[in-house]
């Protein structure tokens, strides 16, 4: 029987969490939705979401390569989608800087679809179809948000004072600690597709991801929230394997914490961590307690040290989670 898992995220997080479930699909019959946060600014997509408006094409180019099919042709596709064009040779501009520069091929494709289909939507579909993905790629709206902070020490220099940070980029390096989070405007309207999406599914999972930039917006979208309280599925959360610079001085368990503080209702079935990023697993079990879940300690994260889950690890803990019968 065919299993629908949503994924809420952005970034490198949630293409992680896509590639594990790309690897679960086959054995547990997965069909497969990512919805993704719309608040980039920075970079490639923070340039063509201010020069041509829009939703910042970014992460949603990360997901749907992390979904893209095993052809040969798809893979070709998956790399130019991933291709990043550098500065210039030889000033054949004339001296007028180079436009191209930093943009990912992807980026560009999608935001010539978007223009051209006229619905972000329908544009991720083509898209999809392109690179053969094996599951959908959702904007959590088809309006794209600005993402603002109050921030506790954002000014090294005055430690106690509370200023607003603005911007998906200058929240993520943030060096102060992040008391509250919002977004502009305050309630965006929901993609009606990744709303049925969540109504329909079987499991809602969550992270990983940076926990203020991609994975805690979609709890501040009011129709998405009210979805996911409503709806039917079991509720997976995937942990981070280290702080990022704006989660600094939160601890595993303040991260479960700040999911009850944004969406007071939420429960979870299960938490996914793994067992050496938890260190002293008791706190995080509390947390997760907490929140009606199950504690899971599985090794999840790539050899070599760095703070990456790799997705046969991550996909191999995933399976007798999402396979468990009710």
């Amino acid at each position: 029987m065919t299993i629908r898992v949503v994924a809420f995220g952005g970034g490198h997080g949630l293409s992680g969490s896509l590639r594990a479930l790309r690897r679960c699909a086959p054995e547990l019959d997965l069909d497969i939705t990512a919805v993704v946060t719309v608040g980039d600014d920075g970079g490639s997509s923070g340039r063509l979401r201010a020069e041509r408006g829009g939703l910042p094409p970014g992460d949603l180019r990360q997901a749907l390569v992390a979904l893209a099919g095993d052809h040969p042709a798809t893979r070709r596709s998956a790399g130019l989608f991933q291709h990043r064009f550098s500065e210039a040779a030889g000033g054949c501009d004339g001296g007028r800087g180079d436009g191209l520069a930093g943009h990912a091929v992807g980026n560009l494709v999608l935001c010539g679809l978007m223009e051209l289909l006229g619905d972000p939507v329908v544009a991720l579909e083509h898209a999809g179809a392109m690179l053969g993905a094996v599951g959908r790629v959702l904007p959590m709206s088809r309006q794209p948000v600005d993402i603002e902070a109050r921030v506790r020490g954002a000014d090294p220099g005055r430690p106690d004072e509370v200023r607003t940070v603005r911007g998906q980029h200058q929240v993520a390096v943030t060096t102060g600690r992040v008391e509250s989070l919002r977004l502009t405007p305050q309630a965006p309207a929901a993609c009606a597709e990744a709303v049925a999406a969540i109504g329909a599914a079987d499991w809602l999972i969550f992270g990983p991801g940076s926990w203020y930039t991609s994975v805690l917006p979609h709890l501040l979208v009011p129709q998405l929230a009210a979805a996911i309280l409503a709806s039917p599925a079991r509720r997976l959360v995937t942990l981070n394997l280290a702080a990022e610079k704006e989660t600094l001085g939160l601890s595993v368990a303040d991260h479960l914490a700040a999911l009850r503080w944004y969406l007071p209702e939420l429960t979870v079935d299960f938490v996914l961590a793994d067992s050496k990023a938890v260190g002293d697993p008791e706190p995080v079990d509390r947390a997760a307690e907490s929140l009606g879940a199950r504690l899971v300690l599985a090794p999840v994260a790539v050899d070599e040290g760095t703070p990456r889950h790799d997705p046969a690890a991550l996909g191999a803990a995933l399976v007798p989670v999402l396979g468990a019968d009710r």
